[in-house]
């Protein structure tokens, strides 16, 4: 059995999500640019070592992402329709993720009231005494690029309900002057699209996602927001300078940053 075969062994998702995932890191990085034939399904099956009918499926996937287009005839290119998809910026820093959202309208899916709360980790701060759940798919012309799943402290859904119902909730948190800020972080994992996901962002069940999990606390230490958000991949980037290393010591006597990072809302309870 050669290296290529054992290595497919190694994975439960079938070989033509594999081989379809593969390809379609090819087109993302630009190794098969826009207009470009790409490999014959001969070459494909050879270079992958499988049957010809997994790698017609594999190229009929991303047939069906838009990323690729069949020419009678020529042979299948990659589509014109990816120079125009959209890169979501990971933001790397509070006033960046605020900025970028701004202009973010959420589709909601569903809002229920007084759920169990989520699961915390050791750092996350304490429950809240009651949370509401909002489920929503974010959208970049017209297209969908992530699932949120949120945990929202009641007291805070409370301030302002309609608000919370239309806008991003990052965004209305930071503007609201009843709130004050502790803390804020977020961590990134990779992962694949289940069933729901795959309907909800229109991608291939299996298909790669990033997933953040972000922790916003407030100046008392509980977990006012606790989100769930699975990206579909390739509308992900995230780019970050190396050489913005100016100590927080500094940034706090500049921007007027505590000492964690983030800047501290004043409260009109204060």
């Amino acid at each position: 059995m050669s290296k290529l075969l054992k290595a497919y062994d190694r994975s439960r998702v079938p070989l033509y999500i594999q081989v379809a995932s593969v390809l379609r890191t090819r087109i993302q990085s630009g190794q098969w640019g826009v207009g470009e034939k790409i490999s014959t399904l001969e070459e494909l099956e050879r270079e992958f070592e499988v049957a010809r009918v997994t790698v017609r499926q594999a190229v009929d996937i991303l047939r069906e992402e838009g990323m690729l287009q069949a020419r009678q005839g020529l042979g299948t290119f990659v589509s014109k329709r990816n120079q125009d998809r959209h890169w979501v910026q990971l933001a790397t820093n509070w006033n960046s993720l605020i900025e970028q959202l701004k202009d973010n309208v959420p589709r909601r899916l569903s809002i229920d009231r007084d759920v169990a709360p989520p699961n915390l980790a050791s750092g996350d701060g304490s429950h809240a005494s009651s949370y509401v759940k909002l489920r929503s798919v974010q959208y970049r012309n017209d297209e969908p690029y992530s699932v949120v799943n949120l945990h929202l402290a009641r007291e805070v859904f409370d301030l302002n309900p309609d608000r919370f119902k239309g806008a991003a909730a990052l965004v209305m948190i930071d503007a609201m002057d009843e709130v004050t800020l502790l803390e804020a972080h977020q961590t990134l994992t990779i992962g694949s699209a289940d069933p729901e996901i795959a309907d909800l962002l229109k991608i291939s069940i299996g298909a790669p996602t990033v997933e953040a999990h972000c922790v916003v606390i407030d100046d008392n230490g509980i977990a006012i927001y606790v989100g769930d958000i699975i990206y579909r991949s390739e509308s992900i980037k995230l780019q970050i300078n190396l050489l913005a290393t100016t100590p927080l010591a500094e940034k706090k006597q500049r921007n007027g940053f505590k000492a964690i990072g983030l800047p501290r809302r004043k409260s009109r309870k204060a």
